[in-house]
């Protein structure tokens, strides 16, 4: 029987989301690959065991997340089933709705009817009564915002979400949303962007809204699919991500340029004492504008390696020149 190492929360950092009473490890666990249908189910007990024992107590979900759809949340409440159960009071599971689920014009994007069936299935697949953040997963061009904000306010005043969040919306929606959620009594806890050393758009003004607004911010994407680690220093691995189909990250896309950008960075990284995937996260938590770190892993020793990037998040102004002379190139 599972028993969880009591050193836990000596281990993480803990960042409080937004304006909220609610704080988040500084990195989470997403779900969005290695808990689908086709992988182990002790890896992935491993995996979320070893999450839990380093601190981590974040796990991110979505209804899509597999393959097939809706597998990440079946393995997932096997796993509470089984093993982590008992600590359900010490966890935030977050999932989400907003892309493709089942066919037909009700299994997509944000309708009122689509997100709160949705959410009455991911809480089926996972045994759970409620989650901790459900998200509208993308902004649909289609629907009012005032109907999909109005469907995450009575997902929370229904007790099957305690805190409404968004993921992938424009800073000037995501302003429209925080003033419909407050007006509705249910303040927009947390946006879910990408965010990484090679997609910097959410500084563009994300991040000056979401400081405005109280809102936490739990970036998805900070390894970009695996190009900020070393994995791709000397090649494409046969085993690797770009070489799995169906991956958003496609070989065509790792250019001789890109190629060279990431063994500067890998440098920089080494003078720090870190991996690149270390110092990739360290640099998404210097200055305290992000909440919490979505890491994706494929083995425990990964999410062990993640764990590590904590013991160095400070910067110097040589160090980050560096950083940004070689993103410019």
């Amino acid at each position: 029987m599972y028993c969880a190492n009591d050193k836990r929360y000596e281990q993480m950092k803990y960042n409080r989301c937004g304006a909220s009473g609610l704080t988040l490890p500084a990195i989470s666990l997403g779900m969005w690959y290695g808990f689908g249908s086709a992988d182990s189910y002790d890896n992935m007990v491993s995996m979320a065991t070893t999450a839990f024992d380093l601190g981590i107590t974040h796990f991110d979900l979505a209804n899509n997340y597999g393959p097939h759809p809706g597998a990440a949340e079946e393995s997932f409440g096997r796993i509470l089933k089984g093993v982590l159960g008992a600590y359900r009071d010490e966890l935030i599971i977050s999932t989400k709705a907003g892309y493709t689920m089942w066919p037909g014009p009700y299994g997509d994007w944000g309708s009122r009817k689509y997100l709160l069936s949705s959410l009455d299935q991911s809480l089926k697949r996972m045994g759970l009564e409620y989650v901790d953040i459900f998200y509208s997963h993308r902004p649909d061009p289609k629907t009012p915002l005032e109907e999909t904000m109005g469907a995450l306010a009575s997902a929370v005043k229904q007790g099957k979400a305690l805190y409404a969040g968004i993921s992938n919306y424009s800073a000037g929606d995501t302003k429209k949303v925080s003033d419909i959620l407050r007006t509705l009594g249910v303040p927009c806890l947390v946006h879910q962007p990408c965010y990484n050393m090679l997609n910097r758009g959410i500084e563009n003004g994300l991040l000056d809204v979401l400081g405005q607004e109280g809102m936490g911010c739990v970036v998805f994407s900070p390894l970009a699919q695996g190009l900020l680690t070393d994995r791709y220093l000397k090649g494409i691995p046969e085993d690797s991500r770009a070489q799995r189909k169906g991956s958003f990250l496609r070989p065509d896309s790792i250019t001789p340029e890109l190629t060279e950008k990431i063994k500067k960075l890998n440098e920089i990284a080494a003078g720090r004492g870190q991996s690149l995937s270390q110092m990739a996260i360290a640099w998404i938590l210097r200055g305290g504008r992000v909440t919490s770190v979505l890491a994706g892993a494929s083995r425990p020793d990964q999410i062990r390696q993640n764990a590590g990037a904590l013991a160095n998040t400070e910067f110097s102004d040589e160090e980050l020149l560096a950083i940004d002379s070689v993103l410019k190139l």
